[in-house]
């Protein structure tokens, strides 16, 4: 195996690009990359209440691979924007089918990290027969403990001065639950309020993602055409506990054991801690886990982009 580092494929764009009404009100904006009857692929991004970007689409050779990739409910060009009615993650796991039986295809390859590893997992799961293998980075399991970490001890003694930043808009009367504080002011009647709340609940999201600070993504986070759909609809689903039973997704796990999965995890990765990885690859011993010693959270660092492109090619049967 080459030492070098690998890289993103070179920028593509998508062969088709349409909308799909999945019901209740939502139309799904979904893209097709690749070498159409190629090797299938779903791509599912992170959040809840994230989006895709055209990096997306690089994460596979183009020429062994045909990738669709999609906005899920409330989320980029999805409609209705920042939606949280009849948005959960039982009927995005249904959202994902519908997509597959849109593009004929018997199985695919899930591939999702961090909230998209947690969505991964739940489909694979429900659907192991539509599953051909699975790639996960950053993963998250939803249980107490990780949402604990993230929104009230653990990331909080890492990342100092911007917990303090992320905590300073809620009065000290409410920090008891921040994220019911912030989901309060996230679904204001007032514009500007829920602008605040939307930009600081993301900014905090934005740091802990990155080894390094990475100011182009935090200029992203702030931007109120990310923010307001990714923090209303990450803190309905954490008060909502993700919609899953406490460790369901590793209860679940037999139920995938048989399918090929790779795991590619930083070892600092102060969103979604390492812990949750091993155990995962614990319950799910027949997976590979890949630990990127020098990466945090975000795709896009080098080391995590080289993890889960070789993931890829591996799977597609590349050389490396």
């Amino acid at each position: 195996m080459s030492n070098e580092r690998r890289t993103l494929y070179p920028e593509i764009e998508p062969y088709e690009t349409g909308m799909l009404d999945v019901g209740e009100g939502h139309s799904l904006y979904y893209e097709r990359v690749g070498t159409p009857g190629a090797k299938p692929a779903v791509f599912l991004h992170g959040g809840p209440g994230g989006g895709m970007s055209p990096d997306h689409r690089r994460q596979w050779d183009p020429e062994l691979y045909d990738v669709l990739l999609f906005d899920q409910r409330g989320c980029g060009k999805s409609l209705p924007f920042a939606e949280i009615e009849h948005n959960d993650t039982w009927r995005i796991v249904a959202d994902i089918e519908r997509l597959r039986e849109m593009c004929g295809h018997d199985t695919w390859q899930v591939f999702g990290g961090s909230w998209g590893a947690t969505l991964a997992l739940a489909y694979a799961q429900t659907h192991p027969e539509r599953t051909s293998e699975i790639v996960l980075r950053g993963v998250f399991l939803a249980r107490q403990k990780e949402k604990h970490w993230l929104y009230s001890y653990g990331a909080s003694e890492i990342m100092a001065e911007q917990w303090d930043d992320f905590t300073g808009l809620i009065p000290e009367a409410e920090r008891g639950d921040l994220v019911q504080a912030y989901y309060d002011r996230l679904t204001s009647a007032d514009e500007a309020t829920r602008l605040a709340a939307a930009r600081e609940w993301s900014l905090w999201e934005g740091n802990v993602a990155t080894l390094l600070p990475d100011e182009k993504l935090l200029d992203s986070f702030a931007d109120p055409a990310k923010a307001v759909p990714f923090a209303r609809i990450c803190a309905r689903f954490f008060l909502e506990d993700f919609f899953l039973e406490e460790a369901q997704l590793i209860r679940n796990v037999d139920r995938i054991k048989h399918i090929p999965g790779i795991i590619v995890q930083g070892r600092h990765d102060i969103c979604t801690p390492p812990t949750s990885a091993w155990e995962l690859k614990k319950a799910w011993p027949e997976a590979e886990l890949w630990i990127v010693h020098d990466a945090g959270h975000s795709a896009g660092e080098p080391g995590i982009v080289d993890g889960l492109v070789r993931a890829t090619d591996k799977l597609a049967g590349k050389q490396a």
